[in-house]
């Protein structure tokens, strides 16, 4: 079991930064994939970064660019770096574990590949 729970969360301006934190416990050792996601109001769940257990990482054309995920293993942490923030950047953020390791990019973006989430944390960027 993998227990995941996100913070950093805030209103911002536009142009502004945000780093989310997301801290797991629990067989974190087996948490070695894992991503960010969000999800706006009546839109679906979106992937937007994903790292592997070799910290290869991959991001969604959204957020090329502007978007950094990281982990510190020590700390069983995982982090966003958003920087350049939009309006359309507004949503509800969750990190996800797979809970076990895997190696490669091709399936970190898609919400069927995790098992484990957070509750999530609100970004608000206002222009």
């Amino acid at each position: 079991q993998v227990k995941l729970v996100e913070s950093g969360g805030g209103s911002v301006q536009a142009g502004g930064s945000l780093r989310l934190s997301c801290a797991a416990s629990g067989d974190t050792y087996s948490s070695s994939c894992m991503g960010w996601f969000r999800q706006a109001p009546g839109k679906e769940r979106e992937g937007i970064a994903g790292i592997d257990y070799v910290d290869e990482t991959t991001s969604a054309e959204s957020v090329k660019g502007r978007f950094t995920i990281s982990r510190d293993n020590a700390k069983n942490t995982l982090y966003l770096q958003m920087n350049s923030l939009k309006p359309e950047d507004t949503a509800l953020y969750f990190c996800a574990s797979r809970g076990q390791r895997c190696r490669g990019t091709h399936s970190l973006l898609r919400t069927e590949y995790y098992n484990y989430w957070g509750q999530g944390t609100q970004v608000t960027v206002s222009s």
